[in-house]
């Protein structure tokens, strides 16, 4: 018997960072030691206070179903706080918990993916933006993240791009891969721009909006009246308070798209799982200084990483604004990014992840995650040294 699906499975794609995650634990498992510097994840623990809420949840009781949008006190404690840190009005009715991050963009993109249909990304951007859109048969259109713009994304580049076809864009500040953070006047510029096509929606991942180094201030596109009515904004607890694995995120959702929503998630998830939302309760309400240490922490590495890479022959690498990620140029090491990644991987056991798995434009580049400890990137950082300083490019 053969089995077939429909065609569109074919074209979805994936993160390659859990397979470099795989391999380097597989390699792990052998023996080898490897430092990874490839999956986006912090290397702390979840304060103690949050997970302690979680059990506390699980003793009183709350291990049944929710809203299929989420507990009523989670959504106001959302509303609540990004009106404490942007001044913006957000109603606890605009507001879905959802299962990670990337629910949101599956959602989004789904509304608005179909063939015909255009949705911009940043590109290099992180991989499922572009692997949903192929899979709704939208065609995909990459906005350039250039490294002679901060890697910020461009006003007038993105603008230009804008089609009649266009249905969706999608911008992520700060940024992964790269670390970019896109300054108010270009958002400013951005905005205006759009008052042009006032059918075109925007999907605004901000995952990474409380990790901005630099006396930088993240911009959230909510500020913006002319376009609230047509913003989806991504967020979420992941990175910020060091929750990775207990996927959790949420999402802002005007008008009736917020119906469409509901309706995926009794479609899907059902839920996101009751202990899990009064931790994120106690992580939104609870004291905030363990977010201040770890970002403090960040900053330290993320000067630690750029200065060695710096130093490396061959490499060289912008001081990367926001989030944990560096984006070196490996262009004058002769190396293609992909091979030098599996390279330092299976000989130097540094785990990085290849620019081109990023996007079209990610080659020449690696990603290099700096939720790792200083000791471990002063280690990897040697490594990479000794790799380059011994092997030439194939």
């Amino acid at each position: 018997m053969t089995i077939r699906t429909v065609p569109h499975f074919d074209r979805i794609g994936e993160e390659n960072a859990f397979a470099v995650l795989a391999r380097a634990t597989a390699l792990a498992a052998k023996g080898k030691d490897v430092i990874n510097l490839g999956i986006g994840q912090p290397d702390f623990a979840t304060p103690g206070p949050i997970a302690e809420a979680a059990i506390r949840a699980i003793r009183d009781g709350h291990h049944g179903y929710t809203p299929a949008t989420g507990i009523l006190p989670l959504r106001e404690a959302v509303a609540a706080d990004l009106h404490r840190r942007f001044e913006v009005e957000v109603s606890p009715e605009e507001v879905m918990i959802v299962p990670g991050g990337k629910v949101t963009m599956h959602m989004a993109i789904l509304m608005f993916g179909e063939p015909g249909a255009e949705i911009l990304y940043p590109d290099p951007g992180f991989p499922i933006y572009r692997s949903m859109i192929e899979y709704t048969g939208a065609t995909p259109v990459p906005v350039p993240i250039r490294e002679a713009n901060g890697f910020a994304f461009s006003a007038d580049e993105l603008l230009s791009l804008i089609t009649p076809r266009t249905r969706l864009i999608i911008v992520n500040s700060p940024a992964n891969p790269t670390g970019g953070v896109t300054p108010k006047a270009e958002i400013d510029k951005l905005v205006a721009g759009l008052a042009q096509w006032p059918d075109v929606a925007l999907l605004s991942d901000e995952i990474y909006d409380q990790m901005v180094y630099d006396g930088e201030a993240h911009v959230c596109l909510l500020g913006y009246p002319e376009i609230r009515d047509r913003t989806i904004l991504l967020n979420g607890w992941s990175k910020t308070y060091a929750m990775t694995g207990w996927r959790l995120g949420y999402s802002i959702w005007p008008g009736k798209l917020y119906d469409y929503a509901r309706k995926l998630a009794v479609n899907s998830f059902s839920c996101v799982n009751a202990p899990a939302q009064y931790a994120a309760l106690e992580a939104l309400t609870g004291p905030q200084d363990a977010v201040g240490r770890m970002v403090a922490e960040f900053d330290a590495r993320r000067r630690l990483v750029v200065e060695g890479l710096n130093t490396l022959p061959g490499v060289s690498c912008i001081v990367p604004k926001g989030a944990f990620y560096a984006f070196p140029n490996i262009s004058a090491t002769g190396w293609k990014a992909k091979p030098l990644a599996s390279a330092l991987l299976e000989d130097a056991g540094v785990a990085t992840i290849g620019g081109p798995d990023f996007g079209l434009f990610g080659e020449g580049y690696i990603r290099l995650s700096y939720a790792n400890s200083a000791e471990n990137i002063t280690r990897a950082l040697d490594r990479m040294r000794g790799f380059l300083e011994r092997r030439n490019a194939p």
